[in-house]
């Protein structure tokens, strides 16, 4: 006799369960045969929550870990490393990396200079965007860039559309402008719940930076 009595009702809830999932599976497994399209794809992570840069990161360590080229443009940002930098730099060979911004507009204070930097940056972006032996592409904060102005947004999605076929692209920063995300694949808004710095925490190693 096993340790655990079944009871008529713990059986029906079990046959119940299977008949769900293999309703489920058979709704999955069609969409999965359906989608048979190949390419690059266009990713933006935008919004007012925590985690953007965090999952354009993780997008690029997966492409690593698939043996993928990558390169990382990170406009606005640059002023203190992250911890992305310090470990991905480590990787030369798989994965280049450009700090191209001076830190927070707020801490910057200087428009004319601000858009240099961004232009010099989508410079950098566009030679990645054109090579394609770079499997993905993370632009970090890019959308920040778009939002204040710096770029065009009509030629940032020109030279998007322009890149090879299968490249990846990963667009991260708060308010993604309304053009940018009707020509992505992929849109997350990060809706935030509670942070830690609304409660007097200061930004934490590993967490934030």
């Amino acid at each position: 006799m096993s340790d655990i009595d079944t009871t008529p009702d713990d059986a029906g809830r079990d046959a119940r369960h299977k008949a769900r999932m293999e309703r489920k599976k058979e709704v999955v497994d069609a969409k999965i045969a359906s989608a048979q399209t190949e390419r690059g794809v266009i990713v933006i992570t935008t919004g007012n929550g925590k985690g953007k840069s965090s999952s354009g990161f993780g997008m690029v360590v997966r492409a690593m870990g698939h043996g993928m080229q990558t390169g990382v443009v990170q406009f606005i940002k640059g002023a203190i490393p992250s911890g992305e930098e310090m470990f991905l730099r480590r990787y030369p060979e798989q994965c280049e990396f450009h700090v191209m911004g001076e830190g927070y507009t707020w801490e910057t204070q200087d428009r004319a200079r601000d858009v240099a930097k961004a232009q010099a940056a989508w410079e950098v972006a566009r030679r990645l965007l054109r090579d394609p032996a770079v499997g993905l592409v993370l632009l970090d904060e890019l959308n920040i860039a778009l939002k204040l102005h710096y770029l065009d947004v009509e030629q940032v999605i020109a030279d998007l559309r322009a890149r090879p076929p299968m490249q990846h692209v990963v667009i991260t920063g708060r308010g993604a402008p309304p053009a940018l995300v009707e020509a992505a694949d992929t849109v997350t808004d990060m809706t935030p719940v509670k942070h830690a710095f609304q409660q007097g925490i200061k930004a934490q190693r590993g967490v934030e930076m």
